[in-house]
This record gives structure tokens, sequence and C-alpha cells, in this order.
């Protein structure tokens, strides 16, 4: 597709759980003939679908995935699947209004499971030969599961706009009977040559399979991976990415709907603090597809689409200024060893276990003989890490300790002591501070915290840093 003025706008699976209410208003609307068109979108799986179809993202509960891939018998991921459908069937059942477009939709739904289904069988019956390996296979099989999600989403909807008149394709990039050997860009250019955005709608799965393998850089990351190489290989005018809630200053139902602020604007930078933080605005291989595309972010609230919501750009703030506060569960890994003042290499085998384990680090604090990672994972996972450390360094000392982390974030913080009013604040709380840290780029702070003080934390640093912002130190010319 040659450069077009068009959107490339992605919808997630929460939203996606009322997309009947977004047809009203996000995809029509007040929109009549032309005006309908020139978009693009990129749809999730609906809400807890791909929790049922993996494991639940949160709790660790099992999927079909989970209990394929540790299963002494069939029953259990026969079970999970059956569960599938009967929650997708539900989903649609919800959202389609006519009994034929609903007849499709469960058609659809039993087409897929079923076709995944004797696909699983088939592989268990191969690989109890012994020439093949199931574990061979698995990044396939979570592949297969996860895109069964987004290609019943994006039919539904397909089926819904339809119905109401809109001129809807069904771009579907699961890879289903399809073509397995291709790139992610071969895979996008093929499904979309022929589409014409200016004259159509097409409804583009969040999921694509391509040999790459999206998940396994990306696991669950992988829709948004695809929308922003979509936005860039069809030169989209703008990407936008349409969530449940504006990008605010805080969570409303913490510090209160009346106190968040609307970003407005922001830049990328401060878009990879929140990744870090766990509240993704976009996942950051996603944006540097875009940044490098030069096609501009927008982050809106899906149910007001007349609100242009927040741009993120690689544009510096036109003045110092806290935008984000937020905060992550964590768990601290603290190795202590006597021996270790003066000698190099501790770090690095920290590391390598970590990785080998993907644990994914938030931060890390270290002085003569400790080394503390403060890390998002859960304490089965820990468990194993302190053993494999023990195992190398004896007579250290490992252990892990839950703790939670709170960020105040911001394009630029210079000029307005928030390391030292935000510990101030904690104070004031009634909390304590059991660390806090300052990077030189000035553009987040953090502060470690004991699990139950996090949201009132929060709360505190907010209304200190927010709320009652003062007026930065002025900038010195450059």
């Amino acid at each position: 597709m040659t450069e077009q003025n068009h959107t490339v706008e992605k919808i997630g699976g929460t939203s996606m759980s009322r997309v009947d209410e977004l047809r009203d208003t996000l995809f029509i609307g007040e929109r009549t003939g032309a005006d309908l068109y020139g978009r693009v979108f990129v749809v999730s799986a609906f809400g807890g679908i791909t929790n049922l179809l993996l494991e639940h993202k949160k709790s660790g509960d099992a999927g079909v995935y989970a209990r394929f891939a540790n299963s002494d018998n069939d029953h259990g991921w026969h079970e999970a699947l059956d569960k599938v459908a009967e929650a997708m069937t539900e989903a649609h059942g919800k959202v389609l209004e006519h009994s034929a477009d609903i007849e499709r939709a469960d058609g659809f739904v039993r087409e897929r499971i079923e076709g995944a289904r004797n696909c699983l069988i088939d592989l268990q019956r191969l690989c109890s030969y012994g020439h093949f390996r199931l574990s061979e296979h698995m990044l396939q099989i979570r592949e297969l599961l996860s895109g069964l999600g987004e290609a019943h989403s994006a039919f539904v909807t397909t089926q819904m706009l339809q119905r109401a008149g809109v001129n809807a394709r069904l771009v579907d990039l699961s890879g289903w009977r399809d073509q397995g050997d291709v790139s992610l860009e071969e895979r996008i250019n093929s499904a979309m040559s022929g589409v014409d955005p200016a004259t159509e709608m097409p409804i583009v799965t969040g999921y694509a399979q391509c040999a790459e393998g999206l998940m396994r850089e990306f696991d669950r990351g992988y829709s948004e991976v695809t929308f922003s190489k979509l936005a860039a290989l069809t030169g989209a005018r703008e990407a936008i990415i349409h969530k449940e809630f504006h990008l605010s200053s805080a969570d409303p139902n913490l510090v209160g709907q009346d106190a968040v602020r609307k970003l407005g604007r922001t830049n990328y930078d401060v878009a990879d603090q929140l990744s870090n933080m766990g509240m993704e605005a976009i996942h950051p291989k996603a944006a540097k597809t875009l940044r490098q595309a030069d096609v501009p972010l927008r982050v809106t609230n899906a149910f007001e689409p007349g609100d242009p919501g927040t741009l993120i750009d690689d544009q510096p703030a036109e003045e110092p200024a806290v935008e984000i506060v937020t905060g992550l569960d964590i768990i601290a890994l603290e190795l202590f060893e006597q021996d270790m003042v003066g000698v190099k290499g501790y770090d690095a085998a920290i590391l390598e276990v970590l990785t080998r384990h993907n644990v994914r680090i938030v931060s890390k604090v270290s002085n003569a003989n400790t080394i503390t990672h403060y890390v998002d994972a859960s304490l089965k996972t820990m468990r194993r890490v302190e053993r494999d450390l023990s195992e190398r360094y004896p007579s250290a000392e490992v252990r892990s300790r839950t703790l939670s982390v709170a960020s105040v974030i911001g394009r630029d913080l210079r000029g307005l002591s928030v390391l030292t009013r935000g510990l101030q604040a904690i104070a004031d709380a009634g909390l304590e501070s059991i660390g806090a840290s300052q990077g030189p780029r000035n553009v987040d702070v953090l502060y470690v915290l004991e699990r139950d003080d996090l949201k009132p934390a929060i709360k505190a640093l907010h209304g200190a840093l927010v709320e009652n912002q003062p007026a930065a130190f002025p900038r010195k010319a450059a």
C-alpha cells in the first residue's frame, strides 16, 4: 500500500467486551458516508478470553496452553478448551443483536475451536513417537491458541458493523490454515493488498502469525507490535490506541476523579517509564517502530471519541512538571556477600540467573557488599532464583521480600525537588519509604514501600506533586 490519509487504531480487550457501545460511538457515531472510512482497526480478543486460552495474566491460573503443557491426561486441556468456547459464545451473544449474526459467530467458534483441538490431538499422537518432542512445538501451540481470541473478536466486530451498514472487511492475520513461513511484513502486506481504507473499514486481528514468532519476543504484547507495524507499513497519518480511560496523572479510582488530570501530551520517554511500571501506554518495541516511521501516537478514551486524548511524540516538555504518579507490587531480591567488596562478577551472575528464569527487573541498588534487584515476578519463580544463587554463592545470604514501588514520572523533573518533597509527602501521610532513588535523566523518581503502603503513598504523592504542583525553577538559556 502507498502512503494514505488514514489512521490505524487499536482497541484493547476490556473495551472490546463493550464493542456494541463502540459501534454507536467510535466506529459510527454521527459519521455517515465517506466519513466512516479512512480508519483501520486492530482488535484484541474479548476481555478474559486470552487468559482462558493461555493462563491468567495476573493470577497465573492455568488456561488451555498451561494445562496442555503440564497435562498428565487429556481431560484438563479439553475441558479448558470447552470453557473457551463457552466464553466466546457468551461474549458475542452479548454484543450481537441479530440471530443470523449470532448463528454465524457460533459456527465460527465451533470451526476454530474444533480445528485447534484436532491439531493438539494430532500433535500429541505424533509426539508419542520417540523421534518427536512436544517441547519443541510449545511456542507454536501458544501462538495457535492465542490467535483464536483475536480472530473471533475481529469476525464478530465485522459482522456487527456490516449489519449496521458499514462496509467492514475482516483482515485475518492469524494464519489459520495458511502458509506459515512468511515474515510479519509479508503477512501484513499480503493481507492488506487490495484493501482500500478510503472506501472500507478493515478490522484486523491483533495477532499475526509469522516466521519470526511474535510471542517469542513479545509474548502477550504482540497486538501492539502488529498495530505499530501495520501503521508503519501502510504509511498511516496517525496511530491511535483506544483505552477505557484517558492517560491521566494517576488512577482516578485511587486518587479521585476530580483530582486526576488528563495528560494531553507527553513523550516516548515517559511511555517507556510507564511500561517499566507495568502500565503500558504502548510496548517499547512498538513505540520504536512508530518513531522510526515518523508516525505520531495518540492514546484516547474509547468511549469519549470526541476527546483528542493524549499525543505521544518526541517533543520535550515546555516546562518541568510531574505528569504521572503510579506504582507496582515488586519483590526485592537481596544478595549479601562479605567477600563481594572489590570483586567483579557478582552482578553479572545475578543477571544471568534472572534472565534464565525470565524475571523482569524494575530497578536495582547496590553498595559495597549487597546487591538488591527490585523485580516483577512471582514468589514461586523467586524461590528458584534464590536456590540457583545460593548454589553459586554458598557463603552469601540470599533472600526475597515482597514490597512495592511508587513512581513519579515526567518528561522533565528538573528544579522540582521531587525526591525530597515526595519523601516529605509520604512521611506526612504517616508512611515510611524504605528506599528512594532518582536518576540523572530527571524523568522519574522511585520510592520503595511496604505492600500495604503503596495506594496511600500514591495518593499522598499525587496530592503533593500534581494537585499542588509548584512553579519550577526557570530554565537556563541554551
